[in-house]
């Protein structure tokens, strides 16, 4: 294989696992990427000198890149610093409504004693322990599975395996699971939201998505610097390794010849051959042609009914006053399935959004909380039809509007609060074409949502695809996993 040259486009998360993974194992790889840093959704805004994001603010399952850095014979602590928060993060229904979790789950019980009584904090402990059951349970034969299929997964577990596929309920609905832990309905949207982290409804999202709750229980951190310093990193040691990253270098076609993928045409005319290709875009800019038509039979594209939900987000900065922040906060309204038909049945903002915080200058918690005013991303889902739709002004006007009632009802007041950059699903279309500004890919509906989405093998030999769009799932671990999917099976065909 020393003698392959491989051409991945796209320098995320996705796309820089693959290349760092191909280099170590001997291939010539140059990565091809149309903005000037690498990151993908994890990349750093600027407007003058301010800095904002829109995006991921977290970081779960570090593991994962512990292991891409330790196969490269580096150390991720070395490379960049984290902070593991105390507080996952702070929930507020009113004033009088809030609620922490933590990591440790005794500490979580308690507080959910305290918020809704000692039954809430029993039926918790059972939640947590079934989380704990369905991470277990699928991150062998799903996470780490090449395109995993039901037919696959009953074989990895077998006959004797069908009551533990029972028991995890991979057949209800997130609600409907969380029904049988909690009656405290506040309970249930605060961990109904975990369907959101891949842009799902939890009325239809699969209860496996319950794994979040384990996942969380491990640690969620912050990244010293702010979180483009992961791809940053990882693009460092990926040059280090071998790699080559040409920023200011949009693809415009990826060649096809003889029936097999055989490099890119770049957009100033340059060909790169190649004897294979990975591409971290969103799978849907395959399919719906925007790679050239030859390409376009790779993945099928996302139809907008089957697209994950879009978001809003104001970057602010302002004083918060009112409000013990913590670096994640929640602030849920009355109707949460009010919330869901708005974004995925009537294509509108939703009336009375959740709405959440990150207070990007409290990531490190031993640090003292800032005096003045801060640096604050709201973001408040939207339905994904940023290809077809144009939010009116006075709409996100009076969205925002609401976020700020919600805020106020919780008892946080935004003071010398200056607008810094307002996204909208127009926006990430632009950023990632062909989503509609989808920024978790295909939707996570029905027990067959977990396998809707594209493997790392397409449809054309040498083509393969890597990132959030396709599996195992959107998020920095998940995307990371699936550029080392792309390249074991890229690999694994040189090699046959």
């Amino acid at each position: 294989m020393r003698n392959k040259r491989i051409v991945v486009i796209g320098a995320g998360m996705g796309g820089l696992s693959a290349a760092l993974k191909l280099a170590l194992n001997g291939l010539d790889v140059t990565v091809v990427e149309r903005g000037q840093r690498p990151g993908g959704k994890l990349r750093e805004q600027h407007i003058g000198e301010r800095r904002f994001y829109t995006g991921p603010t977290v970081l779960t399952m570090p593991w994962v890149l512990e292991e891409i850095f330790a196969e490269a014979g580096a150390s991720l602590g070395e490379r960049v610093t984290l902070h593991r928060a105390d507080v996952l993060a702070r929930h507020a229904w009113s004033k009088d409504e809030r609620l922490d979790l933590f990591g440790d789950h005794e500490r979580s019980a308690a507080a959910i004693a305290e918020f809704a009584g000692p039954a809430e904090a029993d039926g918790y402990r059972r939640f947590a322990a079934h989380a704990k059951r369905v991470y277990t349970a699928l991150e062998g034969p799903f996470i780490r599975s090449q395109q995993p299929t039901p037919v696959t997964i009953f074989a990895r577990f077998g006959w004797s395996g069908l009551t533990e596929l029972m028991r995890i309920k991979a057949v209800f609905s997130l609600w409907q699971a969380l029904g049988s832990y909690f009656k405290d309905y506040r309970l249930r949207q605060l961990f109904g939201r975990y369907a959101t982290y891949v842009g799902a409804s939890p009325y239809h999202a699969p209860a496996t998505l319950m794994l979040v709750a384990d996942v969380e229980s491990r640690g969620v951190y912050a990244v010293d610097g702010g979180i483009h310093q992961l791809p940053e990193a990882l693009a460092t040691l990926a040059q280090e390794k071998g790699v080559e990253i040409r920023y200011d270098a949009p693809v415009a076609e990826i060649l096809v010849e003889g029936g097999r993928s055989r490099g890119v045409l770049l957009q100033d005319g340059e060909r790169i051959d190649a004897d294979a290709v990975i591409c971290n875009a969103d799978a849907s800019a395959l399919g719906t042609g925007l790679f050239g038509e030859q390409a376009r039979s790779a993945v099928k594209p996302v139809p907008p009914a089957k697209r994950s939900h879009s978001v809003v987000t104001w970057n602010l900065e302002a004083k918060t006053v009112g409000f013990p922040m913590q670096y994640h906060n929640v602030f849920f309204p009355p109707d949460y399935a009010q919330e869901f038909k708005a974004v995925f049945d009537e294509l509108r903002l939703p009336p009375d959004p959740t709405v959440y915080i990150c207070a990007l200058d409290r990531d490190d918690p031993s640090a003292a909380a800032p005096e003045g005013p801060e640096r604050l991303l709201l973001v408040v889902n939207a339905p994904a039809r940023g290809d077809t739709q144009t939010i009116p002004e006075a709409e996100i006007r009076r969205c925002e509007d609401k976020v700020m009632q919600l805020l106020s009802h919780c008892g946080l007041t935004l003071e010398q609060s200056e607008e810094v950059a307002v996204t909208t699903p127009n926006y990430f279309e632009r950023a990632y074409p062909a989503s509609g500004g989808a920024v978790f890919g295909r939707v996570n509906h029905g027990w067959w949502g977990s396998f809707d989405r594209p493997g790392a093998v397409t449809r054309i030999p040498g083509l393969y695809t890597a990132g959030g769009s396709v599996h195992p799932g959107p998020g920095i671990p998940m995307a990371a996993i699936s550029g080392r999917l792309a390249a074991e099976s890229l690999m694994q065909r040189l090699q046959d």
